[in-house]
């Protein structure tokens, strides 16, 4: 069996050739380093309509499993084996002979697996400028991307938070959860519990802005939300689903509103987990709803505008946990489903660029 250090052996990024991750075969389980081939291609001319983006740093998500899959989620073709994997990323445009993108901009949109990428800048590929202000290019893909997005829209377009509900975040280090933990408790005043798994995220947790923190590992999770919460939770929003979920709704206050982000618990499973209590939404008149962040994009400007300047007052730090070297991401994915990361997990491909206007 190859390991992925087999894997990522003796690759490295050449100027000129556009190096990519392929989809080699689909996933059982955790993704395993032979379900990923690796390609190079010469970059061609551009054609006018065409520019030429230079990638900075690509996303790592849990949802890169199931396009490996063949699912689809955005409206996107699904995609084949053969084909480069979907992800978002952050590039300057190198080379341009599209009338509306100029040469030294920096963008974030749809990019894949590649360190090069020739693109018309469709509007599916949901390109965006990245103004230059003083922060790093590389919270496009966190904080200021749509991993924030998907933080605000969800905390404040679904869940409505007031100040002082008691409110309870799974994945609470995870990409999105960092940030909804900050935003609940250091911009809205909530009193907020995060569930993490191990000592360190807890503590990091609390660090951010957590009044507690539950370590899933290591803690009867229904004894301990039943603890903190002896009123009940008013807002729980959930990143993980599964066990997690079904302990939380147990303990809904009256008029509580449960935020359905993401459920990472399920992703290797072979079946969905069945939630046997969905009545309790009815015993305590609460709400449970999803979202999905490519409907919130009406509110983007605003989001990313105000999540900037609680960055700037100290208000959100955002977490990033950057692997090095474009060999390394199908390790750095399958680590996504083993609870090794924290924050925004990342690859630096050629890092921020000197300038960009």
């Amino acid at each position: 069996m190859t390991s992925f250090d087999a894997l990522s052996k003796d690759k490295t990024i050449q100027d000129g050739v556009a190096q990519q991750w392929v989809i080699a075969r689909r996933p059982e389980g955790n993704v395993r380093p032979e379900d990923f081939a690796w390609r190079e291609r010469a970059l061609p001319a551009l054609d006018p309509g065409e520019v030429l983006l230079k990638t900075l740093y690509l996303s790592l998500a849990p949802v890169m499993r199931d396009y490996m899959s063949g699912l689809s989620f955005a409206g996107e073709a699904p995609l084949d084996i053969g084909d480069v994997l979907h992800g978002r990323g952050v590039a300057q445009v190198i080379q341009s002979r599209h009338p509306n993108w100029k040469e030294g901009q920096v963008v974030q949109g749809q990019i894949g697996w590649q360190t090069y990428k020739v693109s018309k800048m469709t509007a599916q590929e949901k390109f965006r400028v990245m103004p230059a202000n003083g922060l790093s290019a590389s919270l496009g893909l966190g904080a200021l991307g749509m991993t924030g997005l998907s933080a605000w829209a969800g905390l404040y377009n679904v869940g409505t938070p007031n100040a002082g509900e008691r409110v309870l975040v799974s994945g609470a280090v995870g990409g999105v959860g960092s940030l909804v933990i900050q935003f609940a408790a250091n911009v809205t005043e909530c009193e907020v519990v995060g569930i993490a798994g191990g000592e360190a995220k807890c503590d990091l947790a609390k660090s951010l802005g957590c009044e507690e923190a539950i370590d899933y590992k290591a803690t009867d999770i229904p004894s301990a939300i039943k603890g903190f919460f002896p009123e009940g939770i008013d807002l729980y929003f959930d990143n993980v689903g599964g066990e997690i979920l079904d302990s939380a709704m147990n303990n809904l206050a009256l008029r509580s509103r449960i935020v359905l982000c993401g459920s990472i618990s399920e992703y290797t499973r072979k079946r969905p987990f069945p939630l046997p209590n969905y009545t309790r939404l009815r015993r305590t008149d609460s709400q449970m709803r999803g979202f999905f962040v490519y409907n919130h994009l009406k509110d983007w400007d605003r989001a990313i505008a105000e999540i900037t300047e609680w960055i700037h007052d100290g208000l959100v730090k955002p977490v990033e946990q950057i692997t090095d070297g474009f060999a390394n991401m199908p390790a750095a994915l399958a680590g996504l489903y083993t609870g090794q990361n924290a924050g925004k997990q990342l690859c630096r491909v050629s890092g921020d660029p000197q300038d960009w206007l």
